[in-house]
């Protein structure tokens, strides 16, 4: 069927996105992450009311969620820095992204989750950033070492 580029190509974007996996350009943790919060997602809301949406696979293989999981979320720039923020990032897209489409009167929602994901980033990297051991965070936000240890 006709569409945009996600809709008509997910084959093509599925091979894209394992190219890019396999040349280690990306992490897989925040596709993969996408992915099964729209899985889970979709399915626990088709065990509630099943004729409210279709199934998980066609919310994977329509409209922008290929594209948005291997190529727009992934960006160096914008996504979370650890993995544990990765993960989080990619359950935070996902539940927006369900949310839209079953009970949002816009189609599409990657990229509206995406955005909205992406403001969320550095609240995601403070709270999943490891400190190194003995450090404590001073007023103004900067890891020192604690006090009566050498610097």
């Amino acid at each position: 069927m006709g569409g945009s580029l996600g809709e008509i190509s997910a084959l093509a974007i599925l091979i894209g996105g394992i190219a890019l996996i396999a040349l280690r350009v990306i992490h897989c943790y925040i596709p993969l992450a996408i992915f099964a919060t729209i899985t889970v997602f979709v399915w626990m809301v088709n065990l509630v009311s099943p004729g409210l949406t279709p199934g998980p696979m066609f919310h994977l293989l329509t409209g922008g969620v290929m594209i948005g999981a291997f190529f727009m979320a992934t960006d160096m720039v914008t996504s979370p820095v650890t993995h544990l923020g990765g993960v989080v990032f990619g359950i935070g897209i996902g539940i927006i992204v369900c949310v839209i489409r079953i009970w949002g009167s816009f189609p599409e929602g990657m990229s509206f989750a995406i955005v909205i994901m992406n403001a969320l980033v550095p609240l995601i990297d403070k709270m999943c950033y490891k400190r190194p051991f003995g450090w404590h965070s001073s007023s103004a936000g900067i890891l020192q070492p604690r006090r009566g240890e050498i610097k």
